[in-house]
């Protein structure tokens, strides 16, 4: 039994407003979208030798969010597309990745993948793959990271053209991620609520530009510096990964919001291939 004080509770008062009109505005361009699968890269299934995949059709549970348990419970059932999953682990050890299926039926699906779906499409009527966050960056350096997220994206969009699928493409991450680390009462007070401080915000705001810009070549140059300035969550590799999936957009980024959250910085951003023609 989860304590009261454990209880997700929202009152509502709208700090995160922006994100979720972001997300309503989301949902409803990729409602005019036909896909056949979501493809996901997820920064809080953290894995210490290599790049995991989801391998079980199907999995049901309850997440509590061991961070924030007094804000996030979620009772979930998806479907995963496993053939896909082994074909991107295929295409990844060809180009050197060290990767590995998960066949664990029992596996507690992360809060990453589950919040980023429901928000981008909380009908769960498609299947999933679900890819964990490596450490290259971790136990290397951001070029190194980088470089490896860059070969598992292109291992990334080489299946998913093979398989002649069409993907929903999703990164769950956040721009700059210095938190707060006192919460308010209510953790929606919007009075509390801001980036941690200016240079945080100044680097979301040039990210923002880039993206609208449809600058994806820069967008990777300055990835290493991004990263450590803006204490970035791009950091477990999911943008670096995204871009390179999306075969490196030159082509403007839609910007649906932009807000924070307990201090990070926080974008829904969507990049849809073909848009420039």
């Amino acid at each position: 039994m989860n304590p009261k004080q454990n209880e997700p509770e929202a009152t509502g008062s709208g700090a995160w407003k922006s994100l979720l009109d972001g997300y309503d505005s989301l949902r409803e361009s990729i409602s005019n979208k036909e896909f056949d699968v979501i493809v996901i890269h997820t920064p809080h299934w953290k894995t210490v030798v290599g790049h995991h995949l989801l391998g079980v059709e199907s999995f049901q549970g309850l997440s509590v969010d061991p961070i924030f348990p007094n804000l996030f419970r979620y009772t979930y059932d998806l479907k995963i597309d496993v053939e896909l999953s082994e074909s991107i682990a295929e295409e990844a050890e060809a180009r050197g990745l060290v990767t590995s299926i998960m066949r664990n039926p029992d596996f507690r699906v992360d809060y990453g993948t589950l919040t980023t779906c429901h928000l981008a499409r909380p009908q769960w009527d498609t299947p999933l793959v679900v890819i964990s966050s490596g450490r290259p960056y971790f136990y290397y350096n951001n070029d190194v990271g980088d470089r490896e997220m860059l070969a598992l994206g292109k291992a990334t969009l080489a299946a998913i053209q093979k398989s002649g699928k069409k993907a929903l493409v999703l990164a769950s991450t956040s721009l700059s991620h210095r938190h707060f680390t006192d919460e308010p009462e209510d953790p929606e007070d919007p009075s509390f609520e801001s980036i941690y401080n200016a240079n945080q915000e100044a680097w979301d705001k040039r990210w923002l530009s880039l993206i609208t810009k449809g600058k994806g070549e820069q967008l990777l140059a300055e990835m290493p510096d991004f990263i450590e300035q803006a204490t970035s969550e791009c950091k477990d590799g999911g943008m670096t990964w995204l871009l390179a999936t999306l075969g490196v957009p030159n082509y403007p980024g839609v910007v649906h919001g932009y807000g924070s959250i307990i201090g990070t910085g926080n974008a829904i951003v969507e990049w849809t291939p073909g848009a420039e023609r």
